[in-house]
């Protein structure tokens, strides 16, 4: 069983734990001061070896973003936080905010300078509320110190700020160019890339984005250093290092947050959780967020490269093996957000399927045609199926209709909408089949 770790998570639940007078005598700032004394390159290097794979969805590491940056002659640059915390069964980065926001400042400090940015900017969801007082006040006591501005902490002429966006509620903006074009007072689109945001991001200038666990976790791997805070993890060995947040969400009966070693195993996270409620089975899982596609208990993990570190786990079930970017990915799916959702024997997959078509289809931009179009077209087979409406040639027809989505939009987002579909209807199409033939939900027995 592994064993739960407390590095972000060290002041969740101690009483004020997110004003500046608890955080300085827990923690002190020693990151950002020792970060002030370094070079900025020597802070990228011990980022790379901390091997922080981007805690947003994506995976990319952080240290090798922020390497992407360069100075520019006339521009200034940017670090921009991605707070925009809107994916279905996740819940984690407002945990730090609400809990522990001067981690996330220090770590946003230390970014800044390694990167060469003077101006921060943290986008938040506007439906978290509490997270944007809880920084809006935590940046007040910074300021108010002197730990902000011309000289923070009276150790080097350089300036350092950092703002508060709020953002309108659209789940797109969690997509990077999306939220720039948002933080400039544009419709919330993605970007055509390239350019990059390294090279052309906020306000036209050289920008790094990043989630706010990623850069939570700065100030920690600085101070254990980078190689040190790598090994905390099962996964070190194929660069994915350090501790991070899961979520446990769905038919469990502790539901929860909490810190461990990257490469739990899904059977652990479930342990942890208290188990499935009513000692049912566990009939699905989606590992990390609502664009992930979903996993079976009788999944297997498939390793085809014989050479690759992974090939230990070819063959095993993929509860079993430690979830990371990497193994993820190659079971089928993507460790997205790290928050899973568990689905106990009973869940009609008709319905669960129905209701995140249902977000994609009112989230999309529609800037993109296979998107906009494809999403309002998936939602409205599954709908006539959830109602006992549907026919089989319909249902024929998802696989396509994704397939032309997949790869033919600006940003992720398309893929993100359809590949979960696609895993609803693959792994329990028995029971889109019997819908549509029995006029009958097969899971309750109930009559469309």
């Amino acid at each position: 069983m592994i064993e739960p770790v407390k590095h972000l998570t060290k002041l969740y639940g101690q009483e004020k734990s997110y004003t500046l007078d608890v955080y300085e005598k827990a923690r002190g700032f020693s990151g950002i001061r020792k970060a002030l004394s370094m070079e900025p390159a020597k802070i990228i290097d011990e980022m790379k070896a901390a091997n922080i794979r981007g805690r947003g969805g994506a995976g990319f590491p952080m240290g090798l973003k922020w390497s992407f940056m360069r100075p520019h002659p006339t521009k200034p640059a940017y670090l921009v936080v991605n707070a925009d915390e809107g994916e279905p069964g996740t819940h984690k980065d407002r945990t730090i905010m609400e809990e522990d926001p001067h981690l996330l400042l220090e770590g946003c400090m230390i970014g800044m300078y390694a990167i060469g940015a003077h101006a921060c900017y943290i986008y938040v969801r506007d439906e978290l509320h509490l997270s944007k007082q809880r920084l809006w006040d935590a940046i007040k006591e910074l300021r108010a110190k002197g730990y902000l501005g011309k000289r923070p902490f009276g150790l080097k002429d350089y300036p350092l700020e950092i703002y508060v966006h709020t953002g309108a509620g659209a789940y797109i903006c969690g997509e990077e160019t999306s939220l720039l074009n948002s933080l400039e007072g544009r419709r919330g689109e993605p970007r055509l890339k390239p350019p990059f945001p390294a090279q052309v991001g906020a306000f036209g200038c050289p920008s790094t984005v990043n989630n706010v666990e990623s850069i939570a976790a700065a100030p920690i791997a600085l101070m254990m250093g980078g190689a040190e805070f790598s090994k905390l993890s099962r996964l070190h060995d194929v660069n994915d290092g350090g501790c991070r947040l899961y979520g446990i969400n769905g038919h469990v009966n502790k539901g929860q947050v909490i810190e461990l070693p990257c490469g739990p195993t899904i059977n652990e996270l479930i342990e942890i959780g208290g188990g499935v409620t009513g000692g049912r089975k566990v009939k699905a899982v989606i590992p990390g967020g609502s664009s992930c596609p979903v996993l079976t208990p009788d999944d297997v993990f498939h390793m085809p490269d014989e050479k690759s570190p992974l090939h230990k786990y070819n063959g095993m079930k993929v509860f079993d093996v430690p979830m990371g970017v990497d193994t993820m990915r190659i079971a089928g799916t993507m460790l997205g957000t790290c928050c899973i959702t568990v689905m106990a024997e009973g869940t009609c997959m008709v319905r669960a399927a129905l209701n995140l078509a249902r977000f994609y289809k009112h989230e999309s931009c529609g800037q993109c045609t296979p998107c906009r179009e494809g999403t309002g077209w998936i939602d409205r087979i599954f709908h006539k199926i959830e109602e006992g409406h549907g026919d089989l040639g319909e249902l024929n027809e998802v696989s396509d209709i994704a397939s032309n989505i997949i790869g033919n939009t600006i940003c992720a987002f398309g893929d993100g909408a359809a590949l979960p579909m696609l895993g609803f209807v693959r792994k329990f199409r028995r029971e889109f089949e019997q819908h549509i033939q029995e006029k009958r939900c097969p899971s309750n027995g109930s009559l469309l």
